[in-house]
């Protein structure tokens, strides 16, 4: 049942379809707002998508292949999936704050995108203040970016929950539906990564990202594979107590759109964590070998990438 296409997250939108994806994102917006109340998110969604793409002023191209663009809209399209799911049962979040979630989840990783004079390594350098240079590519360029200034603050304080040593309960929000909202982010950074159908071959993407960044504990390709058992039940911890359990509210999102009664991230996540630990126990063949998903791109990229020896 659980590998059925049906209740594959990639069977109901595909997020390398970028036109796709916001569409759909557009269209849960819509169930409870004015469409032209998404203008300003379409805004920030295309000079995103160029900043990614090396087309904004004083900007390089993103050269980080764990956090890229459509990593970016893999949290921006679960966050519009959990507030759907929460409104469905609530009185809806008001129409401005759910649009300044929507812009910080285009926003939450803009912090790995180097300068123009910036040449030296990735962006990766910066992974452990991504968060708050994202914090701060939002404060200089909100004009470029279409926002009012009296949103910046709610957008960044958004931004803020995405970072994993925030303590998300001393933020100080300044109402239940901007923690909710804070959750949703939270909680969406975490589901759209995990729960991605490549997300094991792109470990080691982050990997590569990890060394760079000089984070302790990771000298081998195969360590970020061990321990990333370890991160998941950090995880499952965090979505559960940090960020007020959210995270099931995707369940009424998809049973309500699609008459699917699951919540398909955490059935994609545990089918990860499931082959995760069969390749960990698995010592017959290079664990390289039994991470063959993805675009053919993806591929490539890997295969530039020297193996490490477990």
């Amino acid at each position: 049942m659980e590998g059925s296409p049906a209740l594959q997250l990639s069977g109901i939108v595909n997020t390398h379809n970028h036109v796709q994806t916001i569409n759909e994102v557009k269209k849960i917006f819509s169930f409870y707002y004015p469409q032209s109340g998404f203008k300003k998110i379409q805004k920030v969604y295309t000079l995103v998508k160029k900043l990614f793409e090396g087309k904004f002023p004083g900007y390089r191209e993103c050269n980080t292949q764990y956090h890229d663009f459509r990593h970016t809209l893999d949290a921006l399209l679960a966050s519009a999936r959990i507030l759907d799911g929460y409104n469905l049962c609530h009185t809806p979040i008001p129409e401005n704050t759910a649009r300044n979630l929507f812009i910080a989840a285009l926003l939450h990783d803009t912090g790995y995108i180097q300068e123009s004079w910036d040449t030296e390594g990735t962006g990766a350098k910066y992974t452990k203040n991504h968060v708050l240079r994202s914090v701060e590519f939002t404060r200089k360029n909100y004009g470029e970016l279409g926002l009012d200034i009296q949103d910046v603050p709610e957008i960044t304080q958004f931004i803020q929950c995405t970072g994993l040593s925030t303590n998300f309960n001393e933020i100080p929000f300044m109402s239940r539906a901007h923690k909710i909202c804070g959750a949703c982010l939270g909680t969406a950074d975490l589901l759209g990564q995990m729960a991605d159908r490549e997300y094991l071959e792109k470990l080691l993407f982050l990997y590569y990202e990890f060394r760079e960044a000089g984070v302790p504990g990771y000298d081998t390709e195969f360590d970020i594979i061990k321990k990333t058992e370890d991160f998941y039940m950090l995880t499952r911890n965090r979505l559960k107590d940090s960020y007020m359990n959210v995270q099931r509210y995707t369940k009424n999102h998809f049973s309500t759109r699609y008459h699917i009664n699951s919540n398909l991230y955490m059935i994609s996540i545990n089918r990860h964590i499931r082959y995760l630990r069969k390749i960990i126990r698995d010592e017959t063949t290079n664990f390289r070998h039994k991470l063959k998903r993805g675009d053919q791109h993806m591929l490539h990229a890997l295969s530039q990438q020297p193996p490490t020896h477990h």
